[in-house]
């Protein structure tokens, strides 16, 4: 029996390539016709109710103790170190020897101003006899007027000299105790520029002293810091190195002009009583309140942005759908992010949960942070 072949083309059968896409096709227009999305899974959120409190912040910043007066020791006269007795961190009281200059020229002008007073006393001597001399005979009427004058003239002339070499006689002297530099104070020593055999000259900064009493804690306050009003000049005080061991503090000065190079204020504080920890350069950190201020607290996580500006997720009470809100920061705590503008009070914030949330999404809440 001979197999038989059929002619699609006229029994009106299609190519199997055409069957196929028909097949196919028919499922996905019954999708079309009959399925239908799922609707949107409203996402859970927790929020809270915007309410703002009356919020007392404190400001802290880190100085160091320093004596309240502070002074540059120099020799008054130039020479050689011929001794240093002090160095930094020494305690010294006053009138105490801190270095030596080498003494030989002091000594030697000395011994000649020394020298220039015995010569000025016997001039004096001689003139003096000569005016005693010339007294007696014009009383007698043995000696001209002139000559009496001049007589009188020579012993004011021997006395001005005898002055002028008795003041360079003391000029000399203490010239010569200026060699020997002494602290003018109780107190540390907190530089020393000098070594034994240097060459310095008069009024050369050699030793820095610190003195003995009250002390000062000095900080470098940057200019926007002032704009926050302080509820006091009253600062607490507290090592950073021992937070237990603490002190009061008042404001006492404030520099009337910033730091070029830091822009910063420095403020100094004086320390009451302070405690014997609070040694010169110690580490303090200096907490002072400012005024109590009605702002909006919300925790770090409510804070989102939109574009480049921060903003966060509210939540429409009737439609109960999310927008995102832009928003003005004006500080940062711990945990917390302080809103100065873009919020309104009553309005329901998303402070968990945002991260994944979209515009116009539908959300489910439950409570809210107390």
């Amino acid at each position: 029996m001979k197999p038989r072949y059929f002619n699609h083309s006229k029994i009106g059968l299609k190519p199997l390539g055409a069957l196929a896409l028909a097949l196919v096709a028919g499922p996905l227009g019954g999708c079309d016709n009959h399925a239908a999305m799922p609707p949107a899974r409203a996402a859970f959120v927790r929020t809270e109710i915007v309410q703002p409190r009356d919020r007392q912040s404190l400001i802290t910043l880190t100085g160091e103790v320093q004596a309240r007066f502070r002074a540059d020791l120099s020799f008054r006269v130039s020479g050689r170190v011929l001794a240093r007795y002090a160095d930094v961190g020494t305690h010294v009281k006053a009138g105490e020897v801190l270095a030596l200059l080498d003494p030989a020229e002091q000594e030697a002008d000395v011994d000649a101003a020394t020298a220039a007073v015995l010569a000025a006393e016997s001039q004096l001597r001689v003139a003096k006899a000569t005016f005693d001399r010339q007294k007696a005979l014009i009383a007698s009427g043995f000696t001209t007027r002139t000559a009496y004058d001049q007589a009188q003239e020579g012993l004011r002339t021997a006395e001005g000299a005898l002055e002028a070499a008795t003041a360079q006689l003391g000029t000399s002297k203490d010239a010569l105790g200026y060699t020997a530099l002494r602290a003018g104070a109780d107190g540390v020593v907190t530089a020393r520029n000098l070594e034994t055999g240097q060459v310095v000259q008069a009024a050369q900064p050699v030793f820095s002293l610190a003195q003995d009493g009250e002390r000062d804690a000095v900080f470098d306050v940057y200019e926007s810091i002032f704009l926050s009003n302080a509820d006091s000049r009253d600062v607490s005080l507290a090592l950073v190195s021992d937070a237990g061991v603490t002190a009061g503090g008042q404001v006492r000065e404030v520099s009337p002009a910033v730091d070029a190079k830091s822009s910063t204020i420095r403020v100094k504080v004086a320390i009451e009583d302070p405690p014997a920890a609070m040694t010169l350069g110690s580490p303090v950190a200096g907490t002072v309140k400012v005024k109590a201020e009605r702002q909006i607290a919300l925790p770090w996580r409510a804070l989102m942005a939109a574009d480049t500006r921060p903003a966060v997720w509210t939540v429409d009470p009737a439609t109960r759908t999310a927008s995102l809100k832009p928003v003005t920061v004006s500080g940062y705590e711990a945990g917390e992010v302080l809103i100065k503008a873009g919020l309104e009070p009553g309005e329901r914030v998303v402070v968990d949960g945002g991260k994944l949330l979209s515009v116009g999404q539908s959300v489910t809440y439950e409570g809210d942070r107390s």
